[in-house]
């Protein structure tokens, strides 16, 4: 930090002491330079690395007394649908917002919850039984295989390919979509997200557009990032939406007129594509991956992506981790700290 003008130093090995907090976070003047352990394991593979967060599955199971329960296939059952006031209200939120907001931590190395957390984070203000339950299924689903993570490939090249995809009408309380998308760079997973609409769509193919227009948004920020990092991607990024008349809307202007409700979006869409940012490309149902951050799907349909998504599996199984010790092999794991500074 420099130091203001009008203050004379003159020792150059000096530098300012924070007293005061930056952007209303308390704990800065106290925890400056705090490093802090999340608990991430790196684990090394042939050809790159997987990053999971096995020991703070383990303990997160062991907390909510889940490990000798029976394992669930899918995170969400996709024949129970959610709304407010199901059951009983829950006598303390506090156990439900503290289990959401764990889970809402191991979704930045599981993309294969993201949906289910974020569907769940819906009803934090006033959690009912049925929530709860749900929750619950959540953390058996994770008891099926904790060891799944990341996968970090090694590969030299910079391609990066995005799918996008929404749910129309997804909430019965609000009728609210969800947008979600999935980008990979050269295969490892670097951004997803799984987020309810922010205003109504009265079609899905607006639900759609608009699910279009926040992948579009992150592509052309990423772009940006690896062009200032001096590392070119190719271009242009292939983008699959399962939506014929949402690609239809993004290269062809004359739609516009039609959609005045979503005009912003879909200028912004289609000046992207004309300056070859992206390629629109129709992909059949089956190889739709960002299905799975949009809806809760079967457990074969659930499972079938995950390869696709870079969420693979660690070398040690669940029978090895449970119990007081969760050791892998050295040889097989290097514990890395990540560093937070506040």
């Amino acid at each position: 930090m420099k130091f203001p003008i009008g203050l004379e130093v003159t020792d150059p090995t000096k530098f300012c002491r924070l007293k005061k907090s930056l952007y209303a976070l308390k704990q800065a003047s106290g925890q400056w330079g705090l490093a802090l352990f999340l608990g991430i394991e790196v684990i090394r593979e042939p050809h790159g690395l997987i990053l999971n967060q096995r020991k703070f599955v383990l303990e997160l199971l062991s907390e909510y007394n889940c490990l000798g329960l029976k394992p669930a296939p899918s995170p969400l059952d996709p024949t129970h649908k959610l709304h407010a006031n199901m059951g009983s209200p829950l006598p303390d939120a506090t156990v439900y917002r503290r289990l959401i907001g764990q889970l809402n931590f191991l979704t930045h190395t599981r993309p294969d919850i993201s949906f289910s957390v974020q569907h769940l984070s819906q009803y934090m203000q006033q959690p009912h039984q049925a929530h709860l339950s749900a929750a619950h299924n959540v953390l058996r689903y994770l008891l099926s295989d904790p060891g799944l993570g990341i996968f970090l490939n090694s590969s030299p090249f910079f391609t990066l390919l995005a799918f996008c995809d929404s749910d129309w009408a997804t909430f019965p309380d609000s009728r609210r979509s969800v947008s979600g998308f999935y980008i990979s760079l050269e295969g490892s997973p670097i951004s997803w997200k799984s987020k309810k609409q922010t205003s109504i769509s009265l079609s899905s193919v607006k639900a759609e557009y608009r699910s279009m227009r926040r992948v579009v948004a992150e592509l052309t920020w990423l772009v940006r990032l690896l062009f200032d990092l001096s590392l070119p991607p190719t271009l242009p990024i292939s983008l699959h939406s399962d939506s014929q008349a949402a690609i239809h809307i993004a290269k062809n202007p004359i739609f516009h007129e039609r959609t005045k409700h979503v005009d912003l979006d879909c200028h912004f869409v289609w000046q992207q594509y004309l300056t070859g940012l992206i390629s629109l490309s129709f992909p059949p149902s089956s190889s739709q991956i960002a299905d799975l951050f949009t809806k809760p799907l079967p457990s074969s349909s659930h499972r079938l992506p995950l390869d696709k998504l870079g969420v693979r599996s660690s070398p040690s199984n669940l029978k090895g981790d449970v119990g007081i010790s969760h050791s892998v092999t050295r040889k097989e794991k290097v514990k890395c700290k990540i560093g937070k500074k506040f």
